[in-house]
């Protein structure tokens, strides 16, 4: 042993070494085999390189009891001799395997199919089922209410659903009886606001069209929507020649042409663009106007060049051309040049389009491109598409004439025309107004007179003076333009106890920390927010929090005429927006927002008006699935919650971020799709 006390084996040579060690494994393995050669195994450990990841699996000797003792001695006794092998069973017949389970249908939603690729062709899933209530009340279920001191009052608990035939009513448009009493309809009255007299507004909720289903989300719907949602073949069969619309089944395609571009609206742009390279869009063309906008493809697709465009036109006899804009997620309204001032402010649009717009601008001494000019920003483009531009029949040269000769008294330029297109730019002062001859015709307006006042104002026949100051003229660049006090915020009519730039300032504050909790902790991201409308805008802070935090929506900023008109600074940052009263019904088409919002606009309107007026014109304007957002006063929380329960929808009170003892709480409902 003293070789291995004193540290001599360390001396032993290595190969000597590594002999006993090979005869010390074989040993101990030997030993091993044998020992347990006949336990029985409890569990057993796999590892397949490349196949699976390792894992532990139960014996199927789990049950069995194991004695220790016996384990040894049977280790130890000599083996026992094998007993003699018996005859091999008979062989049993094996019972046919079960049929496998019938196959589930896969039902596609979304855009990922069975295989877990992305789809081409994928169909948007169905409301779910707690969105959609059957056999909802026929008839309006009301209940009388005391106040305490001997009056009562009698309160609707449950709004019935209108006829089938009302779908599509948009009450100060479709008003037939008010229609039929206009003196004169030469000049386009007809398709002007005519609402309801006092209480004699909708009372009832206005149904989807049959087999109604989830919008198609954008992009994709820019190129395609619903049949079902808009079920009107009229624009197909008058304008399917010309690349507007086509039908493929259950689906209305947009191949993104139009009458003048009928090879699509990117060419289009692009052709312009070349035409005149001042026009910039997504800097210094931010906010357009798209006059008789058809499909609104024009708009569509400047969208993606950062133009955000107002497409208009009037509900004539291609009635449904600003439904199929706003089913495609396109910002769009119904309205018509005709005997009132657009519901615009002035200065409002870099660049205003009219291709085949069916619009005589020269009739009636031009009074109608004086409104374009009272619309147009100092400096902006005109662009005009039609047959006068490019045809050389004797009309059409006539009118080309009488047209050059207005623009010319209008002291826009003259900019190019090529091909079927021509492009006028506007001054950007007044000093060519003030250089033409006394007797001139159109004349300048009047000083007095407000170009921003537009709620029920007749057109006038005079040339919109431009500020002195430059005010509208000097907007900064897009992006830029979107966070920088324009000049005209010191033109607003309102009390300011500290400066408008902070005011303007500390408002897009105020909205950037609340749409981030909204992200947060209600998952907007998540949410179908493409067409969005702020009831009550301020200076459209609002809206750009939703751009700020890259939320794929547009934003209809609404300026009541109950408060200050802040429309001008809303355009200024290149937002859009109307002028409107909230006690009468707004022009759109039923289901063409996905999102209401609205900021302390209730506390301020039930003084003017029913609160119930404005929720069901709400629920109108509302799609199926759609949010309502709702910031406002604890006084006025019971009512909504009340009149939102009573017209179906999924209604949610919450604390505001300033705790449970602020004054304010947050109204937040889901509209579900009713059926009777």
């Amino acid at each position: 042993m003293g070789i291995f006390s004193n540290g001599d084996w360390l001396k032993i040579p290595l190969l000597i070494k590594l002999c006993g060690f090979i005869m010390i494994s074989v040993t101990f393995f030997y030993l091993g085999k044998n020992w347990t050669g006949g336990a029985q195994q409890l569990l057993s450990f796999s590892a397949a390189a490349g196949r699976s990841p390792p894992s532990v699996s139960i014996s199927p000797n789990l049950n069995y009891p194991f004695n220790l003792s016996a384990l040894l001695n049977e280790t130890l006794a000599p083996p026992p001799l094998p007993p003699p092998p018996s005859p091999p069973p008979p062989p049993l017949l094996s019972p046919p395997p079960p049929a496998p389970p019938p196959s589930d249908v896969i039902q596609r939603f979304g855009i990922v199919d069975e295989n877990g690729t992305m789809a081409d062709e994928f169909e948007v899933g169905e409301f779910d089922p707690d969105e959609v209530v059957e056999n909802w009340s026929g008839k309006n279920e009301t209940a009388a209410e005391s106040d305490g001191a001997g009056s009562g009052r009698v309160s609707v608990k449950k709004f019935q659903l209108c006829p089938s035939s009302m779908s599509e009513f948009i009450p100060c448009l479709d008003n037939a009886e008010a229609i039929k009493q206009l003196k004169s309809t030469e000049k386009g009255e007809r398709f002007e606001r005519h609402c309801p007299e006092t209480g004699g507004g909708l009372n009832c909720l206005v149904p989807p069209p049959k087999n109604y289903k989830t919008p198609i989300p954008w992009p994709k719907s820019r190129d395609e929507v619903w049949f079902n949602n808009v079920p009107h073949t009229r624009l197909v069969e008058d304008k399917g020649g010309q690349n507007w619309i086509t039908r493929q089944k259950n689906k209305f395609k947009f191949p993104g042409g139009g009458t003048q571009f009928i090879h699509g609206a990117n060419e289009y742009l692009d052709h312009m663009s070349k035409m005149i390279p001042d026009i910039t869009f997504g800097r210094h063309i931010r906010v357009a106007l798209d006059v008789g906008c058809g499909v609104a493809s024009f708009g569509a697709y400047l969208m993606q060049r950062n133009v955000i465009t107002m497409s208009i036109a009037p509900k004539d006899v291609h009635e449904n051309q600003i439904q199929f804009a706003l089913e495609r997620g396109v910002p769009a309204m119904v309205a018509a040049f005709a005997t009132r001032r657009l519901l615009y402010p002035s200065q409002a649009f870099d660049l205003i389009h009219c291709s085949r717009c069916r619009i005589d601008w020269t009739h009636d001494d031009g009074i109608l491109l004086l409104e374009v000019n009272r619309m147009l920003r100092a400096g902006g483009y005109f662009v005009w598409a039609a047959q006068p531009v490019y045809k050389h029949e004797e009309v059409l040269e006539e009118q080309w004439q009488e047209m050059l000769n207005l623009t010319t008294r209008l002291c826009w330029e003259f900019v190019k025309k090529d091909g079927y297109v021509a492009v006028w730019q506007k001054p950007v002062n007044n000093s060519c107004y003030l250089s033409r001859d006394a007797e001139t015709k159109p004349p300048l307006c009047d000083s007095t007179d407000d170009p921003d006042k537009v709620w029920y104002v007749d057109l006038k026949p005079c040339i919109t003076r431009l500020p002195d100051n430059g005010y509208g003229a000097n907007v900064t660049t897009w992006p830029d333009r979107m966070q920088t006090p324009p000049d005209r915020l010191q033109s607003i009519q309102f009390d300011a106890y500290i400066s408008r730039k902070e005011l303007f300032k500390a408002e897009s504050k105020y909205w950037h920390e609340i749409i981030e909790g909204y992200v947060r902790a209600f998952k907007w991201k998540k949410l179908r927010l493409r067409n969005v409308m702020d009831m009550r805008a301020g200076f459209g802070g609002f809206a750009v929090a939703l751009i700020e935090h890259n939320l794929n929506s547009w934003v209809m900023n609404v300026v009541p005429v109950s408060g200050p008109n802040t429309l001008p600074v809303i355009y200024d940052r290149g937002l859009i927006g109307v002028m409107h009263d909230w006690c009468e019904p707004f022009d759109t088409y039923p289901r063409t927002y996905d999102l209401l919002h609205a900021a302390g606009l209730f506390s301020v309107e039930k003084k003017r008006c029913n609160i119930s007026t404005i929720m069901l014109e709400m629920d109108r304007m509302l799609r199926p699935g759609g949010r309502v957002y709702i910031r406002d006063a604890l006084a006025v929380m019971d009512e909504l919650q009340a009149i939102g329960n009573a017209m179906g929808w999924k209604v949610n009170l919450r604390d505001t971020s300033e705790g449970p003892h602020a004054s304010y709480r947050l109204f937040m409902a889901e509209k579900r799709l009713l059926h009777s």
